[in-house]
């Protein structure tokens, strides 16, 4: 048993192999995101006409591939900004962030079957449930590196505070889009993608957490 317990505690310590397969996840995840869009079918569009209502047909679409890159990307600042602040990581960490980045292989999952069936209830809280978890294992990480002595001395006094409060605020938000389906689909749909807007542009909008000086 010594043995093992040694092992656990020289596994998983490398920040920077964890960053490597982090940035080749995410990056295949937003292409996957892409596979769902395609161009309409040749033989059925003979004028601009046909060729414009196709493309609105598929605006729900292309509207689900932007709000869910925007989704991925602020995910993947938000990981890295907490990699970044670590001295090294540790086996239980790099088995948090593998299950952070099982959400993140997910999301193209929930994002087709969202703008397949954006009407039902069912795909909206699927699509919800897959940024609870992004969020939650991400929240989960940071609370395990800081618990067990991994964040670097030198690291801002407030950026503790600031992540968890960022992750929290945003999870209200989503939390809330999802809530609105019981009124309307559309507006469930609407807010995901106005909540993914502030994180992404980071105006300074109060309640919004998304402060160009806090860390995602």
């Amino acid at each position: 048993m010594k043995g093992k317990g040694s092992y656990n505690e020289i596994a998983g310590q490398s920040v920077e192999r964890l960053a490597a397969l982090s940035d080749g996840v995410f990056a295949v995840a937003m292409t996957l995101l892409a596979l769902d869009l395609r161009a309409p079918a040749m033989e059925l569009i003979h004028s601009d006409q046909d060729l414009w209502n196709a493309l609105a047909g598929m605006a729900s679409r292309l509207l689900l591939f932007v709000v869910s890159f925007m989704t991925l990307g602020i995910f993947w600042v938000g990981q890295q900004t907490q990699l970044n602040h670590l001295k090294r990581s540790s086996r239980g960490l790099s088995w948090i962030h593998l299950g952070f980045l099982l959400a993140v292989c997910l999301t193209p999952f929930s994002t087709t079957l969202l703008a397949g069936f954006w009407h039902y209830r069912t795909a909206v809280f699927a699509y919800w449930l897959n940024i609870l978890a992004l969020g939650l294992l991400l929240y989960v990480s940071w609370v395990c590196a800081e618990g067990t002595g991994l964040v670097r001395e030198n690291a801002p006094g407030h950026l503790a505070n600031s992540i968890k409060r960022r992750i929290v605020v945003a999870q209200a938000w989503y939390a809330f889009a999802a809530a609105l389906v019981f009124i309307d689909a559309r507006l469930s749909v609407g807010l995901f993608a106005a909540v993914q807007l502030n994180y992404a542009l980071a105006p300074r909008i109060p309640g919004m957490g998304a402060s160009g000086s806090e860390a995602k």
